[in-house]
């Protein structure tokens, strides 16, 4: 249920800091507020989604400096770095090479996972252009999917390698 695991009623807290999908933002919040909080509640980028609430199934997966990170299991306080959500990935409408072979391979059925895992999947190819199949499964393993499309993932994953590298 959204919003599980969240104080109920949250009083502001101090301003801090943050900068997202290239913006710099003040927010005032408290410290130990989850950042999938703040980017949903506070900035209304809603593309991240609540899965768990504990870190474990990637729903939440933003990019903070390049690394795929787990919104609902990093306070705010903990945050260092520039975030990307997946509303920043499309530039000017025109969707990325994995957003492309999302559409391409048909990967999302109920669609809830895909924001994380479209996120973890742009990290992976932003640092190894050109990844082995073991080492899609191991970035990948942390994005959970209960449509069960891992091999459409892959396949995905896959096509946008070769996209990139045709230029």
């Amino acid at each position: 249920m959204p919003g599980a695991g969240r104080s109920s009623g949250l009083t502001k807290g101090q301003v801090m800091k943050i900068t997202v999908n290239g913006r710099a933002q003040d927010v005032a919040v408290e410290p130990d507020t989850p950042l999938l909080w703040v980017l949903r509640d506070e900035l209304g980028l809603t593309g991240t989604k609540y899965g768990c609430g504990i870190g474990a199934c990637g729903a939440c997966t933003v990019i903070i400096d390049g690394e795929p990170t787990k919104s609902c299991s990093i306070a705010i306080e903990d945050v260092a770095g520039s975030i990307t959500t997946i509303e920043a990935l499309a530039d000017d409408g025109k969707l990325t090479m994995v957003q492309q072979a999302w559409i391409k391979h048909q990967v999302a059925q109920c669609g809830y996972c895909q924001s994380g895992q479209i996120m973890a999947a742009t990290a992976l190819l932003k640092s190894n252009p050109s990844p082995t199949d073991q080492e899609i499964n191991e970035a990948m393993s942390g994005n959970l999917c209960r449509c069960g499309t891992y091999q459409r993932v892959r396949a995905a994953i896959r096509t946008a390698t070769k996209r990139s590298a045709e230029g």
